[in-house]
């Protein structure tokens, strides 16, 4: 089911001006703060009337300002899972998730142990929502969210108030949802590893307008995209398959026209999976190294040099099917002569890429 926005609007000295399509899956609205995420997702569910609108969910239109359709908030059937759970502290957490049933449409509810199962919240239901941590509330909400049997599942920056192991308990049940949602998911985070990892689409806002957009891959590989994302956020995407899981603890995926040996992961062999290797931690060299501990080196062609304001440059090459970003300083970039078209080797240190950075390809 696809998700169609268009919409402009201002508050005070802030002008919103975006459009986009979502394709399905997780549509992930990335940018700092103050560059519209939040404004966006309250128009999709109504909370606001948007100087100019039309946003649509499959077939069903939410708004439409030229016609003067406005469905309220209570019709839109849209979950909206928000930074803080938001849980009734006076129910259990099978209480709280019962709660979202009441609003299912006739005929639509789903059923309670599917959503259960899906979110891993069996052990929880008989506990009190004073003592879930609160990777486990969030999942709570989400599972409330999605009894409700939204059309659409909004995701406010559901793990901003998460310390990082909550984030890493709480994300594998992320990948899980995507795949078995079943509906249009609009994610919102200023994380660009977190929309790595769970996006299937990507929408980049700046100053309330749309820079980038289109299927992660690509625009996380977009040296145009790093005035949004930050320097230290850059980074790309690489999509492989598990070809050995070896003594050494060390998995090793056809990728990028080579070997990539990763820490271990958890993933049988065939397993599709995608990676989000950090432009910093990419190094580039004119002929293949030797006596060198970087396991993964990977032929490629240089597509573009872009110089930063600052000492360093962004060099963006294809590495078989995969784009890769590289985040060096300018004087390496000259000394190495670097242009468009030239062929060089890229190579990573299997150790820089965390556990939180590797992930199923959706499916």
């Amino acid at each position: 089911m696809s998700l169609s926005v268009s919409l402009t609007h201002r508050r005070g000295d802030f002008a919103l001006d975006a459009a986009f399509e979502g394709q399905g899956g997780v549509t992930a609205l990335f940018g700092r703060s103050g560059a519209g995420k939040t404004t966006v997702v309250d128009a999709v569910a109504g909370l606001i009337r948007p100087d100019r609108a039309h946003i649509r969910v499959g077939d069903t239109v939410l708004t439409d300002t030229d016609t003067g359709r406005l469905l309220p908030p209570h019709r839109r059937r849209v979950g909206y899972v928000f930074q803080e759970a938001r849980l009734f502290p006076h129910l259990t957490v099978k209480d709280n998730l019962l709660y979202g049933a009441r609003f299912a449409a006739p005929g639509a509810a789903r059923p309670l142990a599917e959503v259960v199962e899906m979110l891993g919240i069996g052990p929880l239901l008989d506990r009190r929502i004073g003592g879930l941590s609160g990777g486990e509330a969030q999942r709570v909400a989400i599972g409330r969210a999605l009894l409700a049997a939204p059309r659409l599942l909004l995701l406010d920056e559901p793990l901003a108030a998460l310390d990082a192991a909550r984030k890493s308990e709480i994300l594998p049940y992320l990948d899980r949802l995507r795949a078995a949602a079943a509906i249009p998911i609009l994610y919102v985070s200023h994380d660009v590893s977190e929309i790595a990892r769970i996006a299937t689409d990507i929408v980049v806002l700046d100053a309330g307008r749309v820079i980038r957009a289109g299927p992660v891959a690509d625009v996380l590989s977009d040296p145009a995209i790093v005035a949004a994302t930050g320097v230290r956020g850059a980074g790309a995407m690489v999509t492989g398959r598990v070809t050995a899981q070896h003594d050494d603890g060390l998995t090793e995926l056809a990728a990028a026209g080579g070997a990539l040996f990763l820490p271990r992961v958890v993933a049988p062999i065939g397993a599709a999976l995608r990676v989000r290797i950090a432009a910093q931690d990419v190094m580039i060299a004119r002929r293949a190294p030797t006596d060198i501990s970087a396991l993964n080196i990977l032929p490629a062609r240089v597509l573009s040099v872009t110089e930063g304001a600052g000492p360093g440059a962004l060099v963006q090459v294809q590495a078989g099917d995969a784009t890769i970003l590289a985040r060096i300083t300018q004087r390496s970039a000259r000394a190495l002569a670097l242009a468009p078209g030239d062929a060089v080797h890229v190579f990573v240190k299997s150790v820089s890429v965390a556990s939180g950075d590797i992930a199923p390809v959706p499916g």
